[in-house]
């Protein structure tokens, strides 16, 4: 006879592949689930979609499903209905693997999550992915899954709060007030990206961030001391923050001191160790880290639930519990009473209350388009000699003010990276309202915060470093576009022309790598006059970040026509033209635009005819319409040199078969930019040298 264990083995066996029993409104006796019910409701909703998925990680949401619940249940101000509401608290799941913990909330609270996606998870096109995507999932704040960043984006969130909050609430109004929650792991305190960013929110005394650590003592190799051994708690003490320690996190009265503790301490921002055990409930595989990475497998699923007491079958959530955890009502009301509140706010502010709407809604000023090209023709006309760097600037200076949502900052980079603007006051601990900030050298944080701050609202970041140290930053540069997030990252320094500093600061394949991300828009200007473009493309793309890429050096100003200008928003145009049909094609970007301008007007003036092509951004041009990318491109020409000081495998979509590629496929030396530019052929005579050698070669015309 079958043992009992095998028989509810094989009855979860049967719930896994057929249709499970819906939630009935029948009527019975009214119970109220205890807080250690209502986390073992998550925990089998966990355990049970892992098992289904046959991939995931139950240990994480089951271990913390106590305080997660205590958190949502008795803190976290919300509304399921309207997930946007601005003054929600936002809540963050760093450790992303730990998903179910979060869609188990979110579904049982009554988010538009239902039980069929839970029955998803995992799965190709479900609402309910194996790590939470931003704009997927309602209720989800960020994509989080690459350690450690969940928290640098809490980091922006919580600075825009008190950023905005320290603007516009009036006494008796205060219209920004909310909570940042971050529920993080070992492994995102491990990442080095959490020094950086809690190392800031120290500085600036987020008192409003409140980080649950779940200290399992486990990650996916197994025990973590032999690799973790470090005093979380005067490591967090020694960064400024608050730290509550040793608190059982099983414990939902514990829990909720400590939270509540937390919420009552507003000078800095506070950690709370929550001691849990990974896979709590689960009786052979509890405090292992077999639980953390894969199901718990079915004979440990069935004994968890004799384990745990949950009689009911995969998927069956009690009407009950759901009326425990329903926050539907008391998230309308929140609202109802934060829109009253704003109501009267406008009634006594309302110049302030519509800029506050404007910050909020990071629109454009009036008359934009004009105000845009006016700047730019006039950049055209002053015909200046520039670093694009200095350019980049200048279109601050112009751009900036129009902007109220712009925020700027460097990693320890400022003045180098040319960020700061005439009338940019700086963020600090007494002023957190500013709109320049200070990162540090602390390329990896800056970007995910920017993140944080974007996914916020009332914030359009920009952050800028050396091109070289944008490998840093980014895995945060590929989540923002992975979120889709308007985030504009400066990178300057761009090239073999930084010279001296030689190979470790010359960077060669860092902008081929950021063209490859999908979703990033890359800009790398030839001068004056492009910069300005690019600074307003970059301003105006609010379905995805832009990555600028700025020089050190000095470039000449290229000669243009009105319509020219017009049409480098297009990402490729026609600089120079032969007159009649070319003959052969020179494409380049950045610095390199001079030198093929040179090598055509030498080429031209003997008799050939030779375009020049500047292409600072291709993803816009890639994005053009056939017609455009012929005209520009004619497919007939095909003898074709593209220059670009940097890795040249990219280019060759461009040359072509019988075309060339001017780059550089070995790392720089050190020595004065122009002998270095010599030294790898990067000159006038070497491009035209390499057109000539197509006429010689028979390319086809």
């Amino acid at each position: 006879m079958p043992s009992r264990s095998e028989l509810a083995a094989r009855r979860l066996v049967d719930a896994m592949t057929v249709e499970p029993v819906a939630p009935t409104p029948a009527v019975r006796e009214t119970i109220t689930p205890s807080r250690r019910e209502l986390a073992n409701a998550i925990r089998a909703l966990s355990m049970d979609a892992v098992q289904r998925a046959e991939s995931g990680h139950p240990g994480a949401p089951m271990g913390m499903a106590d305080f997660g619940a205590v958190l949502w249940n008795d803190f976290l101000r919300h509304n399921p209905t309207h997930p946007k509401w601005f003054n929600r608290d936002r809540l963050i799941l760093s450790n992303g693997h730990s998903s179910m913990l979060l869609y188990s909330l979110l579904h049982l609270s009554g988010y538009d999550l239902t039980i069929e996606d839970l029955r998803d998870f995992r799965q190709l096109g479900s609402r309910t992915p194996g790590h939470p995507e931003y704009g997927r999932t309602p209720g989800v704040e960020t994509t989080t899954g690459p350690l450690g960043q969940g928290l640098a984006n809490g980091v922006g969130m919580a600075l825009a709060e008190r950023a905005l909050a320290t603007r516009f609430n009036r006494p008796g109004f205060p219209i920004v007030d909310h909570y940042t929650y971050v529920i993080l792991g070992d492994g995102c305190l491990m990442e080095g990206i959490s020094y950086e960013a809690c190392s800031l929110a120290g500085t600036w005394g987020l008192g409003k961030l409140i980080c649950l650590y779940d200290d399992n003592g486990i990650s996916i190799d197994g025990p973590v001391r032999g690799w973790f051994s470090e005093d979380i708690v005067k490591r967090f003490e020694g960064l400024g923050w608050h730290v509550i320690a040793n608190v059982d996190g099983h414990d939902a009265e514990a829990v909720h001191r400590a939270i509540a503790q937390a919420r009552a301490y507003s000078e800095s921002p506070t950690l709370i160790c929550c001691k849990t055990t990974i896979a709590w409930g689960s009786p052979g595989k509890s405090g292992s880290e077999k639980s953390h990475g894969a199901p718990l497998g079915v004979p440990e699923v069935a004994a968890t639930r004799e384990n745990i007491g949950w009689r009911h079958e995969p998927f069956v959530i009690p009407p009950e519990y759901y009326r425990a955890l329903d926050a539907r009502t008391k998230g309308a009301a929140w609202e109802t009473e934060w829109n009253e509140l704003f109501a009267r706010y406008r009634t006594k502010y309302p110049e302030v209350a519509a800029e506050f709407e404007r910050r909020l809604a990071c629109g454009f000023p009036e008359d934009w388009e004009h105000l845009a090209w006016n700047f730019i023709q006039a950049t055209q006309e002053r015909r200046e000699d520039l670093a694009t760097r200095v350019a980049s600037q200048r279109a601050l200076e112009f751009y900036g003010p129009h902007f109220p949502s712009l925020v700027g900052g460097s990693a320890d980079l400022t003045e180098s990276t040319g960020i700061p603007w005439m009338g940019c006051r700086p963020v600090d601990f007494e002023h957190p309202d500013g709109n320049l900030i200070f990162y540090g050298a602390r390329e990896f944080a800056m970007n995910a915060i920017m993140n944080g701050l974007a996914l916020h609202g009332g914030y359009v970041p920009f952050g800028g470093t050396f091109l070289m140290f944008a490998d840093y930053g980014r895995s945060a540069i590929r989540m923002s576009a992975l979120m889709k997030l308007r985030c504009v990252f400066v990178l300057t320094h761009d090239s073999i022309g930084v010279g001296g500093d030689g190979p470790t600061h010359q960077p060669v394949e860092q902008v081929a790598g950021l063209r490859i991300i999908p979703d990033l828009s890359v800009w790398r200007t030839c001068d004056t006059t492009e910069t300005a473009v690019a600074w307003k493309a970059a301003l105006e793309r609010v379905n995805g970040p832009t990555a600028l890429i700025f020089t050190r050096q000095k470039l000449p100003h290229q000669d243009r026509t009105p319509e020219q200008v017009r049409t480098i928003a297009r990402g490729g145009y026609v600089l120079l033209d032969c007159g009649d049909a070319p003959e052969a094609i020179l494409i380049a970007t950045g610095s390199e635009v001079q030198l093929a301008v040179e090598a055509a007007r030498r080429l031209n003036g003997q008799g050939r005819r030779v375009r020049v092509v500047s292409m600072p951004s291709v993803d816009v041009f890639d994005a053009q319409d056939a017609a455009w990318r012929e005209s520009v491109l004619p497919a007939a020409v095909t003898r074709r040199v593209v220059v670009e000081a940097g890795v040249t495998a990219p280019w060759y979509k461009y040359a072509g078969p019988k075309g060339t590629v001017i780059g550089i496929d070995c790392f720089g030396e050190s020595g004065s930019p122009e002998i270095i530019f010599q030294h790898f052929g990067f000159t006038a005579e070497r491009v035209t040298a390499a057109v000539e050698a197509l006429f010689q070669s028979g390319a086809a015309f």
